[in-house]
């Protein structure tokens, strides 16, 4: 009689349900996973060398494009990190503002989370539920920045220009007028009115993603005492965010070592139980309704709290393009702060922030030059990704594509 072996089997580059180019090695005994052997290094874009050879400022758009759904959340690491070496102040209407980007950043990647790891389990409707509402976040990144994804809307100082007061409306040579004006009744007032009106329709918007999934049984099955993670483990593996927050440890930077305006503003930290792909996925979707209330008290404060939202520092901000165009003073300044770049005090810092995924942090060296002597990125998903063997090993193979979307990983910050 013939002897079975374990099989092997390559799990990506190319996957759908790899979230990223991940090569994973399965060894198989029939469908049950006996190791995963994950291989990192296909997508390198060497972001930490190229920072060393650009000014602070021109290494900015390479933070949103680390991870590519909570772009702005990476460019507040960087520029907390850099005014830690400055020892600026940031004007504060600038912290409410990156408050509430962050938080509206926290909703684009756990609704894109909620997507994609609905539809690696057989859940093709959530998709289209949670893009929809992905569609209107993305309207508010352009009005404020004129890019859809890759902002580079937060400065070091504050933020590149203060929230519009307009919103881009609807046009259609096709739709009537009736249905272009209910297209855009939440468009009539500045951003500051779409971003309230969306803070009002998202609650109910989640209790739709809630009845299809929380209590369906396929989903149950397909997440509840899979890739369970105790407390110990999990924080011994290093992990952070939903993933160590599932696990019932209530660690989140934005309590526990406040930044900005967190400590002003009022939410819950939701924890798990079991610390399953079930209880990830709760503590996910309650987070999203804390951004929500987060998000509502950035805009009252904002509407009452007129001010600057960048310092007046000109070695560091540029002038405004009026005074540009008018002072020869502020030319000069324009001009040399975006040709040679602001140069940091010789020094070292290391500044994080309590990203969708878990602890992003930026440790920057400065040699006082104009660019970073060094750049290390502490990327969440590069953590939680070596937990996955552990994690997998005595599960079926379909489980694994359940666990690694439980991560919500990244490919862009994982190579880095």
């Amino acid at each position: 009689m013939a002897e079975i072996k374990n099989y092997t089997l390559n799990f990506g580059p190319q996957h759908p349900a790899a979230h990223g180019v991940l090569r994973l090695v399965l060894e198989l005994d029939g469908e049950v996973v006996q190791r995963a052997d994950p291989h990192i290094g296909l997508l390198h874009r060497a972001t930490e060398k190229l920072a060393e050879h650009k000014t602070f400022i021109q290494s900015l758009p390479y933070m949103d494009r680390l991870d590519y759904v909570s772009m702005m959340c990476n460019e507040h690491a960087y520029c907390l990190a850099i005014e830690k070496l400055l020892g600026i102040e940031v004007p504060i209407r600038a912290q409410y503002i990156r408050v509430m980007f962050s938080e509206i950043t926290r909703l684009l990647n756990h609704l894109m989370w909620l997507g994609s790891h609905g539809n690696d389990c057989g859940s093709s409707t959530i998709l289209i539920y949670t893009f929809r509402e992905r569609e209107d976040l993305f309207d508010i990144y352009e009005a404020v920045s004129g890019a859809r994804m890759h902002a580079a809307y937060f400065r070091p100082g504050g933020v590149y220009r203060d929230l519009p007061d307009t919103m881009p409306q609807y046009r259609s040579k096709i739709r009537g007028t009736k249905s272009l004006e209910q297209q855009n009744a939440a468009r009539q007032g500045s951003l500051l009115d779409f971003i309230d009106d969306f803070t009002q329709r998202f609650p109910g918007l989640v209790d739709e993603y809630e009845t299809l999934l929380t209590d369906n049984r396929i989903w149950k099955q397909r997440t509840v005492g899979i890739g369970v993670v105790t407390p110990e483990r999990a924080l011994n593996l290093g992990m952070t965010g939903p993933m160590l927050r599932g696990s019932g440890i209530a660690w989140d930077l934005r309590k526990k070592q406040p930044y900005e305006v967190y400590d002003r503003v009022d939410f819950d930290i939701p924890v798990g139980k079991t610390g399953d792909s079930y209880d990830r996925y709760l503590v996910r979707v309650h987070e999203m309704r804390e951004s929500n209330r987060i998000i509502k008290q950035c805009v009252d404060w904002l509407r009452a709290n007129p001010g600057p939202v960048i310092v007046d520092n000109h070695k560091v901000a540029p002038p405004s393009r009026v005074a540009m165009k008018t002072n020869m003073e502020e030319l000069i300044h324009h001009f040399k702060l975006f040709t040679e770049g602001m140069h940091v005090p010789a020094g070292e810092a290391y500044a994080a922030v309590e990203h969708p995924k878990g602890e992003f942090g930026i440790y920057l060296v400065s040699d006082g030059a104009n660019k970073p002597y060094r750049l290390k990125i502490r990327a969440p998903g590069f953590v939680h990704l070596a937990a996955l063997d552990e994690m997998v090993r005595g599960h079926m193979l379909a489980d694994a594509v359940a666990i690694i979307g439980t991560l919500d990983i990244v490919f862009g910050e994982i190579d880095r």
